[in-house]
């Protein structure tokens, strides 16, 4: 379960960064709570959310193409640095009481902006510092990371904002960059990229764009990621009116509807891990990407609780399931002066199209209701599944 560990650079890089997004979640969650305490409004949360996203779709390309120019080493260090003094900014503004909704909508785009060049490196590193061999198991362990934290950061966050304040809770996701910081200076990545530094960067870009355009695997693999991000994950955002009006749970089943999906996605990602690079990733990749529509289909009209509760840990476990087996395939059959611009596009679609899919899920929710768009979420995602599993047999034949 744990192999990719065994590989000192990557264990280094690894626990940084998992306490540094602990530190994360806990500022994500207490800017949250200080955006609404300063604005009581449900729409500012919102852009807030969006303005963090947004940079994503439009820059992440750009930060494919730096990744594949530059060590990505350096460009990790550099932008877990701009991260660290933005949470500090942002700490400093709130001790002092001069924080206003403005200063965390601008915050919150330049945190945004440096995501958009530190996705692409983060993702493409991995291949960089494990080898091929163990890339399965360090994108699932990834993963494992990633959702340990979106359990733990938000918990911690309750208990922080309770104890130290929330100008504390974000000097202590200032503190947390320290770890990966310190990491990527540990540890030694060779730098894989051969394209011509010489060259304008936007023919590297077009270059980029013309290789997956021409390669229908990698662009298929990526379609799918982009339709579970348009229409499969907007449920989460509609979660407070499932619990409150739907499962009448209140804001107590609303943290446990929560956790069951992060519960399910962690599960999922340590399945993974245990499997190590087996054959038939494929197989699991459709069968993971159907669990997930049937899923949301149920959950959408459950009544009950407790089984939307099981319903949710389905869906968190075969979302983490498929889009972690296409990050690995992606990463295992792109070449290596590629990887960079390829992971930005697989960025691009994963958390680019994000925003619109709770943009499109939120204004056709007040006509049509929560229930009937998350129903009908999971099933255009599910005939579009079986579409691509029918047209495209070698998917299936992945391994």
């Amino acid at each position: 379960m744990f192999s990719s560990l065994k590989v000192k650079n990557f264990r280094i890089y690894w626990f940084g960064m998992f306490v540094s997004l602990i530190g994360t979640w806990i500022q994500s969650t207490a800017q949250s709570w200080l955006t609404f305490e300063l604005t009581q409004s449900p729409f500012l949360l919102g852009v807030v959310g969006f303005l963090s996203s947004i940079p994503v779709f439009l820059l992440s390309l750009f930060g494919g193409v730096l990744a594949d120019r530059v060590n990505k080493r350096n460009i990790l260090i550099a932008t877990q640095g701009a991260f660290m003094f933005l949470a500090f900014l942002l700490a400093a503004l709130t001790q002092m009481k001069l924080i206003t909704p403005l200063q965390i909508m601008v915050i919150a785009l330049l945190n945004g902006i440096v995501m958009a060049f530190d996705a692409p490196s983060r993702q493409a590193v991995v291949v960089e510092l494990v080898g091929k061999e163990h890339v399965f198991n360090a994108i699932a362990l990834n993963s494992v990371s990633f959702n340990s934290s979106r359990i733990i950061g938000p918990a911690l966050a309750g208990v922080l904002v309770a104890t130290i304040g929330m100008s504390g809770c974000f000097y202590l996701n200032g503190i947390s960059f320290l770890a990966v910081i310190f990491a990527l200076f540990l540890i030694k990545v060779h730098n894989n990229a051969r394209t011509d530094k010489n060259r304008p960067p936007l023919k590297d870009l077009k270059e980029g764009l013309i290789f997956i355009k021409n390669n229908r695997l990698i662009l298929v693999l990526i379609s799918m990621v982009g339709i579970v991000s348009l229409f499969g994950i907007a449920y989460v955002i509609l979660m407070p009116i499932f619990a409150n009006d739907i499962l009448r749970a209140g804001v107590k089943g609303l943290g446990l509807l929560m956790s069951a999906s992060g519960f399910g996605a962690l599960i999922g990602a340590l399945i993974l891990a245990r499997l190590g690079n087996f054959k038939f990733k494929g197989r699991l990749l459709i069968y993971s990407t159907l669990i997930f529509s049937v899923s949301l289909v149920l959950f959408s009209l459950s009544k009950d609780l407790f089984f939307s509760l099981f319903t949710l840990i389905l869906v968190g476990a075969s979302s983490v399931t498929a889009v972690s087996l296409i990050n690995t395939i992606l990463q295992t059959i792109v070449p290596d002066e590629f990887r960079g611009r390829v992971m930005s596009v697989f960025m691009l679609t994963f958390a680019g199209f994000m925003p619109f899919g709770n943009l499109i899920a939120g204004v056709l929710s007040e006509s049509l209701g929560v229930s009937f768009v998350v129903m009908a979420s999971g099933i255009i995602c599910a005939i579009f599944f079986i579409i691509i599993g029918l047209a495209y047999p070698q998917i299936r034949n992945l391994r």
